[in-house]
């Protein structure tokens, strides 16, 4: 197993985004830009920046169109993808106004997740989003689309890989999706369920465009991103410092975490290209305002490891 060679593997950082947003003390906008900052230093290639929703609805993301200009244009010259999350036309048109690139769709598997989340059904969630994702391909835009609940939802509990299916194709026919982010937003999912989904998507859609979202609130993520690795799947999500958590979702803890997620890389012989020092740095950084301690078991031992040299 462990002498399988890897192709290049793609990291999507989306703690500034799915792991602040739901964070309840404010956090200065400075300090998401140095944050943000900190992880394209680091050599993260590929972060999810902000999300262009109602400040009514997401009171950490009212500064995304501020946050999103200061990092844009000087990452994007270093070849550094940044994007955000767009829940309807106004939030696109925001976007659009600063020279967003790549954005970020979203719905579920679950009628009463999506309900919960976003005061929609699922139906009306792509009906939202089809005129943006019209837009967008217009304009030449790749779009991203996250399917939740797919391994599991607090109100439905197991969601049927039928349902999961049918979401996914509509993810690519209605939503013009260049990739699908197939997530476990209750971190439920299992090795075994993790094989049996990439399995049925590999049948129907094949996985060129299948990304993987996990969080790690059973300890699960890492065994679930190794199963996925030997079924051919090679996008993985991942949050500085294990940042995040799911508001509707009564214990989930954060995304798997960006360190953890590395290291496993590493020793498989993948090379990842990040400094795992800038990045225990700016995870370091960012857990300090919003005083919490990281999740992340290889950057609690790593600091410890520092600390006492």
């Amino acid at each position: 197993m462990f002498e399988q060679k890897y192709p290049e593997i793609k990291i999507v950082e989306v703690g500034p985004r799915d792991g602040l947003q739901n964070e309840k003390k404010a956090i200065a906008t400075e300090d998401k830009i140095s944050f943000i900052n900190a992880l394209a230093e680091a050599g993260l290639q590929n972060i999810e920046a902000t999300s262009f929703v109602k400040p009514q609805a997401v009171a950490q993301m009212s500064d995304s169109s501020e946050v999103f200009e200061q990092v844009f244009s000087p990452l994007s010259q270093k070849g550094k993808v940044i994007s955000a999350l767009i829940p309807n036309m106004k939030g696109f048109e925001q976007a659009l106004a600063l020279g967003i690139k790549d954005i970020a769709l979203f719905t579920a598997t679950s009628e009463l997740f999506n309900k919960k989340n976003i005061n929609a059904t699922i139906d009306e969630s792509f009906e939202r989003q089809k005129l943006v994702a019209q837009e967008a391909k217009k304009r030449g835009i790749n779009i991203r689309v996250y399917i939740s609940t797919a391994f599991g939802c607090p109100y439905e509990g197991e969601i049927p890989v039928s349902q999961v299916l049918n979401i996914y194709k509509r993810a690519l026919e209605e939503l013009s999706a260049d990739e699908v982010a197939v997530s476990d937003t209750i971190g439920s999912a299992t090795p075994k369920h993790v094989q049996t989904v990439i399995k049925a998507v590999k049948k129907d859609f094949g996985l060129k465009k299948c990304a993987l979202h996990f969080h790690d609130t059973r300890g699960m993520a890492l065994c679930n991103i190794l199963t996925a690795l030997e079924n051919e799947i090679y996008i993985f999500d991942s949050a500085a410092g294990g940042l995040g958590g799911c508001p509707y979702a009564k214990g989930a803890t954060g995304n798997v975490a960006t360190e953890d997620l590395v290291y496993l890389l590493e020793s498989l012989g993948v090379s990842t290209g990040i400094d795992m020092d800038k990045l225990s740095q700016a995870s370091s950084f960012i857990f300090e305002k919003i005083e919490k301690s990281s999740t992340s078991k290889f950057l609690t031992s790593y600091l410890k490891a520092k600390q006492s040299v």
